[in-house]
């Protein structure tokens, strides 16, 4: 089995164009589901096997049944949801290469989600955040162009980490975004980011004049550097937001998810229209978007104290 979910995971890769981190996500999803066969009793194993092996012929759809009684004792149902997913994927590929003959999760059940209201800021706590970040330095104008460019943007946090000199057209205010399944889009950057983006890069030409090791200038390099003059990846951005976060006095946990969340919500607050708020934060379905449209608290308040007869 682990050399099928091998072929399975490069099938993922190079065919679909997954990332590293969703294959090795993948590749532990199965893991476990073959962990779990193996000492269950649902599927037969070889006596005397020390590694358990078993025949996926024998793996049934009330074997996956009961491997998801078994997660739902440490699981959230949107963590189940993802694993069986998995779990679907894996046997479809088996099935297409004739590995098998039909695919037992097709009968099993996804469960049904909680309906949970993305994290988002409000506009005056998100521009409060935005305006604590200082300029002066090099590395404090890196953040407020990154930050500001994540707002502006809708960008996830992977997409901007990615991001080179020669995706941002000065010129024309956009961005080419590389996202999800290596799928290029368009994006559209507002001012304020965009002079966020030249005040970094005039500070950072400065900076590798006066220093050596620093590298050239060139467009095929990073968009934003760490202190060592590599890529800055999701993770130290992830960090640095929170401390900016936590010296600000913003009082819920913000991750730089929460600047898509607010991105999305803000537009549609605003009357943006659903299938262009679709297009630009680049999600396959329109249902992935509909996760936004719920009505934020001001408006509710304001579309109550209007309509209701008695104030």
């Amino acid at each position: 089995m682990d050399e099928l979910i091998k072929s399975f995971l490069d099938a993922l890769s190079v065919e679909k164009g997954y990332s590293k981190h969703t294959c090795r996500a993948y590749r532990k999803d199965l893991l476990e589901f073959a962990s779990y066969l193996k000492t269950s009793g649902f599927v037969k194993t070889n006596e005397g096997d020390k590694s358990k092996t078993f025949c996926l012929d024998d793996v049934s759809g009330l074997a996956i049944r009961g491997y998801l009684g078994y997660l739902y004792k440490k699981n959230k149902k949107s963590t189940i949801a993802r694993k069986l997913s998995t779990i679907r994927s894996f046997f479809r590929y088996l099935v297409k290469h004739g590995y098998i003959d039909g695919n037992p999760a097709d009968a099993v059940l996804t469960p049904k989600q909680e309906r949970s209201i993305p994290t988002y800021l409000p506009i005056d706590d998100m521009f409060r955040l935005l305006d604590s970040v200082q300029t002066e330095t090099l590395l404090s104008a890196r953040n407020r162009a990154i930050f500001e460019t994540l707002y502006s943007c809708g960008i996830r946090v992977s997409e901007l980490a990615g991001l080179n000199v020669q995706d941002v057209d000065f010129d024309s205010s956009v961005i080419r975004v590389m996202g999800k399944g290596k799928k290029e889009r368009i994006v559209p950057i507002g001012k304020k980011a965009m002079q966020s983006l030249l005040n970094y890069r005039r500070k950072l030409k400065e900076a590798v004049q006066q220093n050596s090791k620093a590298g050239d200038f060139s467009l095929d390099r990073p968009l934003f550097l760490n202190k060592n003059w590599t890529r800055l990846t999701a993770r130290s951005i992830a960090r640095i937001l929170d401390k900016i976060a936590k010296a600000c006095g913003i009082s819920v946990p913000v991750s730089p998810h929460a600047f898509r969340h607010s991105f999305a919500t803000h537009l549609l607050d605003a009357g943006a229209d659903l299938r262009i708020v679709q297009e630009l934060l680049g999600h396959k379905s329109l249902s992935t978007t509909q996760k936004y449209t719920h009505v934020s608290i001001d408006r509710l308040m304001e579309a109550y104290d209007k309509a209701h007869p008695r104030k």
